[in-house]
């Protein structure tokens, strides 16, 4: 009997053992069911909400430019499908870079900054010694096959590339003086070259490059000691050449009647045209302002939007933008790198300055200035350069870290 009892608690014992043992030993999984490690970066399909608003706000904006300038152009002696036929080519062409750019891997363009930066600025001294003038200002330059082409726009690129990879590659760039001066001053020179000609590109280069600064500084102390210096020089600058060029503008935009056949002018038909809109608009094609606003398909486009959409539509191509700039700043914020979330931020930080200050211009809140509506405004360079902007955001979109 005792030998018996000894027998079956060994046996028992064993069963336990290798119980254990099976409880403990790690279980085999199929690659298709095993979920990632913590830390390990994945890459996945694009950001779905971003590529439709795109897509959205770029067709809106060839619908909006053939109801804007339709009737413009055959006062030139075009046809009226003229800036129709020419923005749809700029559109195919922009959706077939923005998706092909998708598909390329952000981190290509890590050291892409400096030939653009260089390249551009060559291009935008060219400019200003040897283009010819159009409608007052050097801005272009005639290509070959491509036509006109604005190397202010790619300036823009070069800039969000730069300072990206400029800070990621030493991050603590921006702990001395003598670094944030360096950055500082790549912005500045870029920003200076275009501000030749183009003051209000300069200034949308400006906000791109010291916000991504901004962004990434841990010295906050040193932007308002600049900013101060900034807005004390503007209001220098706007004292003593009241009466030139700049200062007229300033003062047509305290009183726009002051001078409502010369620098009042534009503002005045366009708050008309705002002011004409409704609720729901005069319905797409029939804008009275566009025979008063000069060149409507360009700059002041959402004056004619506000007119024939009313304030429903404004409203709802505003909410797209929004809807695109949160978008863009979940992607930089949730980017797998410091590189990727800079170029995001950068992105966003584009879109969102032109739209708010094209809207600004044409409801007067700051005084009148060129800039374009992102993406609706007419302009083939502007379109493919943000196109290919939003194709690498969509890239970065792909790539996100487990927790």
């Amino acid at each position: 009997m005792l030998s018996r009892s000894a027998s079956t608690s060994t046996a028992r014992e064993r069963v336990s053992e290798q119980f254990n043992l099976r409880r403990n030993k790690p279980q085999v999984v199929p690659e298709s069911q095993a979920k990632p490690q913590a830390g390990v970066i994945n890459q996945g399909s694009i950001d779905y909400t971003l590529c439709f608003v795109t897509v959205v706000l770029v067709l809106i904006g060839v619908v909006m430019i053939f109801s804007a300038s339709f009737q413009h152009a055959v006062s030139r002696g075009l046809s009226m499908f003229h800036f129709l036929r020419a923005q749809g080519t700029f559109a195919v062409v922009g959706f077939g870079v923005m998706f092909a750019v998708s598909k390329i891997p952000y981190r290509l363009w890590l050291r892409s900054g400096w030939p653009l930066y260089i390249v551009s600025s060559v291009m935008l001294i060219y400019v200003t010694i040897m283009a010819e003038a159009t409608g007052g200002a050097r801005r272009w330059i005639d290509l070959p096959l491509l036509g006109r082409f604005q190397p202010s726009e790619i300036t823009k690129a070069a800039i969000i590339m730069l300072v990206a990879y400029l800070i990621f590659r030493d991050r603590k760039v921006l702990d001395t003086w003598k670094g944030f001066f360096f950055m500082s001053g790549v912005v500045g020179f870029a920003a200076l070259l275009v501000g030749l000609e183009n003051m209000s590109t300069a200034i949308i280069i400006t906000l791109i490059g010291m916000g991504m600064i901004f962004i990434a500084s841990p010295h906050i102390t040193r932007f308002v000691v600049m900013g101060a210096a900034g807005a004390g020089a503007m209001v220098t600058y706007l004292a003593v050449f009241s009466r030139g060029f700049r200062g007229a503008r300033f003062e047509a935009w305290l009183d726009p009647f002051s001078d409502h056949l010369g620098f009042g002018y534009q503002t005045i038909q366009s708050l008309f045209a705002v002011a004409s809109g409704g609720l729901f608009g005069l319905g797409i094609g029939q804008s009275r302002q566009k025979s008063f606003i000069p060149e409507p398909q360009h700059d002041m486009i959402f004056a004619i939007i506000a007119e024939e959409l009313g304030f429903a539509g404004a409203a709802l191509i505003l909410t797209f933008f929004g809807i695109l700039i949160w978008r863009g700043i979940k992607i930089a914020i949730n980017a797998t790198d410091m590189f990727g979330s800079l170029v995001a931020t950068g992105i966003v930080l584009m879109i969102a300055s032109q739209a708010i200050i094209n809207v600004a211009v044409v409801t007067n809140s700051i005084p009148n200035t060129g800039v374009p509506m992102p993406f609706i405004s007419y302009g083939g360079t502007s379109l493919l350069v943000t196109m290919f902007l939003v194709g690498v955001l969509l890239n970065i979109s792909r790539y996100h870290r487990d927790a």
